[in-house]
């Protein structure tokens, strides 16, 4: 049949009547039909573009610059001129969070992402070289994991200015952030080494990282992808912590984090300055959460989601 094979064409049956032919859906099509069909994947995807519109944009809605000191308004509560109150050293908590809010999810994103692609590629290498390769590489991913990781990135973060804090923090999360996941795709790598077409592929001489890059790893593809959105959590819930403990990104940057741990000291006397950050942050993370459990049940043919398309 000539044609766009997607298109639904007539043809002729034995018996020389006409039939629909059935129209083939393509594997992302399918993923984003079975993703959309979930409400709770869907509620989670508008919550992350709303979040993701206000650190972006949500600096121009109000005249305040999260910098900019107000000192006639010294730890307020909301009001007309302040949406969200102000801090005990008069920074306006709507522009504070609005950056925080930014500078955590570009923590978070970029960090998720740098670490699978990393994980990606070292797990997939080390089982497909076997051999000594394998073993010398395992022992090397079994010595990084007994690291404490936490201290080094503090101690990494530290040492930065201000201003880089948060690339100095992406850069510690992503050095240690791949080291376990790479020994799990490692794992599910060894049953794909086996299979036919990349023992075709090593018969016909093709390169080792073509190999590994055009057909191991876009076969990783569904567990990826689940990963990188579900590291976000992770990558931003290290983030908070770190600057929650004072270890994170410093002053005159600040994050969802940073937020917190100032929020924390005046608790009782200006309640906002902690609840604002602390519910934007769980809407985040919650966001996340669904979309990466609609991402699961969206690829898995075997979920509950898979026979509605």
């Amino acid at each position: 049949m000539e044609g766009d094979e997607n298109n639904i064409a007539d043809v002729e049956d034995e018996t020389g009547e006409l039939e629909p032919e059935l129209k083939r859906t393509g594997r992302l099509t399918l993923y984003g039909k079975r993703f959309l069909r979930r409400p709770s994947a869907v509620f989670g995807l508008i919550l992350f573009l709303v979040l993701l519109f206000f650190a972006a944009f949500g600096s121009r809605f109000s005249k305040w610059d999260y910098q900019t000191l107000d000192f006639a308004s010294l730890g307020v509560a909301p009001n007309s001129e302040h949406w969200l109150g102000t801090t005990s050293g008069g920074s306006d908590l709507y522009a504070m969070v609005v950056r925080g809010l930014g500078r955590s999810m570009s923590i978070g994103i970029l960090s998720s992402v740098a670490t699978t692609v990393i994980a990606a590629i070292v797990g997939t290498s080390i089982a497909f070289f076997e051999g000594w390769f394998e073993r010398v590489g395992m022992w090397v991913l079994d010595m990084l994991l007994v690291i404490p990781s936490f201290l080094l990135i503090a101690m990494i973060v530290r040492s930065a200015s201000g201003g880089s804090s948060w690339l100095w923090l992406t850069i510690g999360l992503t050095a240690f952030g791949w080291i376990g996941y790479a020994r799990v795709l490692r794992t599910l790598t060894m049953s794909l080494r086996e299979l036919d077409y990349v023992k075709a592929a090593k018969f016909m001489g093709v390169g080792s990282m073509r190999i590994i890059l055009r057909h191991l790893v876009p076969n990783l593809g569904s567990v990826l992808i689940i990963n990188t959105v579900l590291g976000v959590v992770g990558a931003i819930g290290s983030e908070t912590s770190l600057s929650f403990l004072g270890l994170g990104i410093k002053a005159p940057d600040t994050s969802l984090g940073t937020l917190l741990n100032e929020g924390q000291s005046v608790i009782m006397t200006a309640p906002w300055v902690m609840v604002f950050p602390a519910l934007v942050l769980i809407a985040l993370t919650f966001s996340m959460q669904l979309i990466g459990d609609g991402l699961r049940d969206a690829i898995d043919p075997y979920s509950r989601s898979a026979g509605k398309v």
